[in-house]
C-alpha cells in the first residue's frame, strides 16, 4: 500500500503543478502589462515542465499512470479553479467528472486476466 501512496504522491504534485502553470498562463494572457505578463508566463512554462517532468517520474508504467492522472488531474482541477477563479463545478461538470474518475480507476486497477 506503500508504492500506492507514493505514486498518488507523484500523481498528486504533477496535477498541481500542471492545473497551477495553466492557470498563471490563463493569467498572463488577460495581463496588459509586458513585463509581468512575460514574468507569468515563464512562471507558468516553469510549472508546466515541472508536471511533465514529475508525471514521467512516477514509478508506473505509464500506460496504467495516465488512468490515474487524468482522474486526480480532474479533482485538482476544480481545486484550482475554484481558488484561482473562483468558480464551482456545475452539475455536468460533476457527473463527467465521476465518469472520468470511474474510467481513470478502471484504466489503473483493472487487471487484464480478471474480466474473465
Amino acid at each position: 500500500m506503500s508504492k500506492f501512496f507514493v505514486i498518488l504522491g507523484f500523481l498528486v504534485v504533477a496535477t498541481l503543478l500542471e492545473a497551477s502553470g495553466d492557470a498563471v498562463v490563463r493569467h498572463a494572457l488577460g495581463n496588459h502589462a509586458w513585463p509581468q505578463r512575460a514574468v507569468l508566463f515563464v512562471a507558468g512554462g516553469v510549472l508546466l515542465f515541472g508536471y511533465g517532468l514529475m508525471l514521467n517520474l512516477a514509478p508506473l508504467e505509464f500506460s496504467r499512470v495516465v488512468g490515474l492522472y487524468i482522474a486526480t488531474l480532474f479533482v485538482v482541477w476544480q481545486v484550482v479553479n475554484f481558488f484561482a477563479f473562483r468558480t464551482l463545478p456545475t452539475a455536468p461538470i460533476l457527473v463527467g467528472g465521476a465518469l472520468i474518475l470511474a474510467g481513470g480507476l478502471i484504466v489503473s486497477f483493472w487487471r487484464a486476466g480478471a474480466a474473465a
